[in-house]
């Protein structure tokens, strides 16, 4: 069922992937194929008091609801903007006398918007949510029952509204959103015409969420929680459009496995056919043609998996000093064993560099978010969003660190990525347009003292010849 069009893109039958959309015409890397609002979208339950429910800000001081004490606002106008979708929730809520998990109240919000709008919120809305399809079936029977929180979830709902909506479809369209500079996870959305992109672990399109002019006074200037999709590079007129539904760092086979457990199907595209740069990810370190033995690269790999977890615990915990002994470490142990394309490597490497800059360590962050840089570089995409932040994140720490000039070229080199991926408008792309800019005025002032520097010290050297010349005369 087709319920809109769009300028950029079709529907069409793509085969045993089910329904895809293609290109219309020629689309230039960088070029918006759609825009899209959020169907419905709900906060992490952990991010709750921290962020605004209506615009997605982390903020220092919020609002909070005065009737359900459980939704916060960054002011009036957030909330304003948000009371159509929150006031069903709000009434479940105060009935219930507590809140439920996301994922029930990311479901209750869809159903509501369903049986108010028909499952349609723009003109340009390709089909309705109704009709994406359903992987219901897919499931074991305990896991349908645990995961649906069923009891709470048809509670709440009819707290939500008199009568429970007629339909019950089951949805598979989530989308992680950020925050408003796009770099930590914050809620949880549903995008229909997105969801009808189909996945490849090599795309020609790229998603990012712009949350639009939030600091706006009048409400109607705020985006619900907008995404757009962007080409990734040239796209010929009928070419189908692919997304990445798993981060492309992974051996081919465990992203078969979170996409089959996901999303239900088995990946077949080429990257994982042929199993493209798993030797990379899996590759021992090579020193003038010679490899360590298989028996020690097997017993670093697993010291490292390991490690890795202990590490993401430690990390999630807030203990940083441990986290960043801990890979310093692995990294040791690893040294001259995995090379630095290496899985383990490369997420050590991200931890150690991201942490070292949070405790303002910033020449160890440096030198180990390069490291990381070089091996990324090998494996994303060129255009690649992930790989253009680690691009930035060691374009900022070769700043602070005073490394001027090799912070202004990662910070040039992120730019020319972000630019494709998230566009000019986006405000992490205006934050790393800004660093461009004060690097390169700072390195412009630093070569002119240098100038003068050597000028005075060329001047002071040839003043000494001419004493010296004087007083053999």
């Amino acid at each position: 069922m087709t319920v809109g069009n769009m300028e950029s893109a079709q529907l069409f039958d793509a085969g045993n992937k089910g329904r895809g959309l293609r290109a219309t015409k020629e689309l230039r890397a960088g070029e918006v194929v759609f825009a899209e609002p959020s169907f419905s979208a709900v906060v992490f339950d952990s991010l709750a008091t921290q962020v605004c429910h209506s615009c997605f800000r982390r903020q220092a001081k919020l609002h909070r609801c005065a009737q359900c004490n459980f939704a916060h606002y960054c002011d009036r106008t957030c909330q304003t903007a948000c009371w159509d979708e929150h006031k069903q929730e709000c009434a479940a809520i105060k009935k219930m006398g507590k809140w439920p998990g996301e994922n029930v109240r990311l479901a209750a919000r869809t159903l509501w918007c369903i049986h108010k709008d028909t499952g349609i919120v723009s003109d340009s809305q390709l089909v309705s949510v109704d009709h994406l399809e359903a992987h219901v079936a897919d499931l074991p029977k305990e896991t349908s029952a645990a995961q649906g929180g069923c009891d709470t979830f048809l509670e709440y709902c009819s707290y939500g509204r008199s009568s429970l909506p007629s339909t019950t479809s089951h949805t598979s369209m989530e989308l992680t959103l950020s925050d408003q500079r796009g770099l930590q996870a914050v809620g949880v959305g549903l995008f229909p015409n997105l969801g009808l992109v189909n996945h490849d672990c090599w795309p020609n399109c790229s998603v990012i969420l712009n949350h639009g002019n939030q600091s706006a006074v009048s409400s109607a200037l705020h985006s619900q929680r907008r995404i757009e999709l962007r080409a990734a590079g040239h796209i010929s007129e009928g070419e189908e459009l692919t997304v990445s539904y798993v981060d492309f760092l992974n051996l081919s086979t465990g992203r078969q496995k979170k996409l089959q457990e996901r999303f239900h199907f088995q990946c077949s595209c080429e990257q994982c056919s042929e199993h493209v740069k798993d030797d990379l990810m899996t590759a021992a370190a090579e020193s003038e043609g010679n490899k360590p033995s298989a028996d020690k690269v097997k017993e670093v790999t697993a010291f490292s998996k390991e490690c890795v977890e202990k590490i993401e615990r430690l990390r999630a915990e807030k203990d940083y000093h441990e986290v960043v002994r801990l890979c310093r470490d692995c990294l040791e142990k690893q040294e001259n064993v995995l090379a630095d394309t290496h899985l383990y490597v490369l997420r050590v490497l991200s931890v150690a560099s991201e942490v070292l800059s949070y405790l303002q360590s910033f020449s160890e962050a440096a030198g180990y978010a390069r490291r990381m840089v070089e091996g990324y570089m090998k494996l994303y995409n060129p255009n690649n969003a992930q790989l253009g932040l680690a691009i930035m994140r060691a374009g900022v720490a070769h700043w602070h660190a005073g490394q001027i000039e090799v912070g202004h070229g990662f910070i040039c080199r992120a730019v020319a990525i972000l630019m494709v991926t998230h566009g000019p408008n986006h405000p992490i792309t205006r934050d790393l347009e800004s660093m461009r800019m004060q690097t390169e005025m700072e390195l412009k002032m630093f070569k002119q003292k240098e100038c003068v520097y050597h000028a005075t010290r060329d001047a002071a050297l040839m003043k000494q010849r001419l004493l010296k010349r004087k007083q053999r005369t």
